[in-house]
């Protein structure tokens, strides 16, 4: 698996749930300095309320408008996926399998129902309308599909590897 870093500025990290998209994003940004922006920090407000949509669009805006980044978060049925896809010129989709994911969300943390009603559905409801919104509106980014913790761990390598990362 070998990727050109010498476009990898705005990188997008996508998945379901507890997938690992902060964990890679912070290792991410530990290699290359590129600054890490965690989407669920920003976008749930007090109480797990969620930022209203034009709202959310105009901050996407502005955070997309910086010459570098790494943004890692998947709002699925709350977000406004394209505004990111656009600007990226990386996007990783840890597509890792449900019960990997389920465990981890179970190890990390109590989830509320909304989230595991979105976890569950992630495969059958979210997942192709992703990946064809990539093909749509992202069709020359470097696109990487890690399906498993050994395939996140030699994109990570990878990435480690180069001499050159921006």
């Amino acid at each position: 698996m070998e990727c050109s870093l010498k476009r990898m500025k705005r990188v997008l990290i996508l998945g379901p749930g507890a997938s690992g998209k902060s964990t890679l994003g912070k290792r991410l940004g530990e290699i290359t300095g590129i600054p890490v922006i965690e989407l669920d920090k920003l976008f749930w407000q007090s109480g797990l309320v969620p930022t209203p949509p034009e709202q959310w669009a105009e901050i996407l805006r502005k955070l997309v408008a910086e010459e570098s980044w790494i943004i890692d978060g998947d709002l699925g049925p709350y977000d406004v996926i394209e505004i990111r896809l656009r600007a990226a010129d990386t996007i990783v989709f840890l597509d890792l399998p449900l019960l990997l994911c389920a465990w981890r969300a179970v190890r990390r943390s109590r989830e509320h129902s909304d989230f595991w009603r979105w976890l569950f559905a992630y495969r059958t409801r979210y997942r192709t309308p992703l990946l064809l919104a990539i093909q749509k509106d992202a069709p020359g980014v470097q696109f990487h599909r890690l399906c498993s913790p050994r395939q996140v761990e030699l994109f990570i390598e990878d990435v480690a590897a180069r001499p050159s990362r921006l």
